[in-house]
């Protein structure tokens, strides 16, 4: 563990949100740690350097896990650092296959995506990349047993999720996701085609990430809509039952 996320670690373990993105780390770790079993399947999408998928691996040591993260050299990485563990792929997921260009935002990676969008760093230095995409269903059978999904595509998600639609309907996993202004709104994303997507097309309830910590409090179409056109809130959990 490097001294950042050592630093992290410890502003977790004493519930010291110092930033929004601090917090929604820490429901984040909570919810798994509740939720995922030893033997349950997990897909990290948007794997980044792979902080989150180091944590599934070590609560489902039983699991089949997947990971997506189409930076290349990041991609590199993971399979170097987690050699033998998960399954890895290089695809941006989307609504469909093709090819697409991909902003690699050098001195904040982690605001990489598909489309330019605004970015909380000053003068951000960004490199045009090439990146083959995929649907999530023609990458993992949607007969595959998934029991939790993680989603931070800087706004892409829609297209994630629709890519993963037969998967998404025959196991109704957990989802993390990120969807707020600033990401998903460059991509002509409204929150009611996220919301209607996963609560009439798969069967799914939506929270926020407290809410959900407390006795699974549900969010009404117009309670998302509000927390996204107000930056309340921009990480959601959607659930089953």
């Amino acid at each position: 563990m490097n001294y950042k996320n050592a630093i992290r670690s410890v502003l977790n373990l004493l519930h010291l949100d110092l930033t929004k993105n601090l917090e929604y780390d820490r429901l984040t770790k909570s919810i798994m740690k509740r939720e995922i079993r030893p033997s349950s399947n997990c897909i990290d999408i948007g794997c980044h350097k792979g902080e989150m998928l180091e944590i599934l691996l070590r609560l489902a040591p039983k699991g089949q896990h997947y990971a997506f993260e189409p930076l290349p050299f990041m991609f590199e990485d993971l399979k170097k650092n987690f050699k033998n563990k998960a399954n890895f792929y290089s695809y941006a997921l989307a609504a469909e296959n093709g090819s697409s260009t991909f902003q690699y935002v050098k001195n904040a990676p982690a605001y990489s995506g598909i489309k330019k969008r605004r970015y909380d760093i000053e003068n951000p230095e960004i490199e045009e990349i090439k990146v083959e995409l995929k649907k999530l269903d023609d990458v993992i059978s949607p007969d595959t047993k998934i029991d939790f999904v993680k989603i931070d595509v800087e706004g892409a998600e829609l297209g994630v999720l629709q890519g993963g639609k037969e998967l998404l309907k025959n196991n109704k996993p957990i989802v993390i996701f990120e969807c707020g202004k600033g990401g998903s709104d460059y991509y002509g994303t409204q929150p009611k085609d996220v919301y209607t997507f996963l609560t009439e097309e798969i069967g799914l309830h939506i929270a926020s990430l407290k809410g959900f910590l407390k006795e699974k409090q549900t969010l009404s179409l117009d309670e998302f809509e509000k927390a996204f056109e107000s930056g309340a809130e921009y990480y959601f959990i959607a659930f089953a039952g």
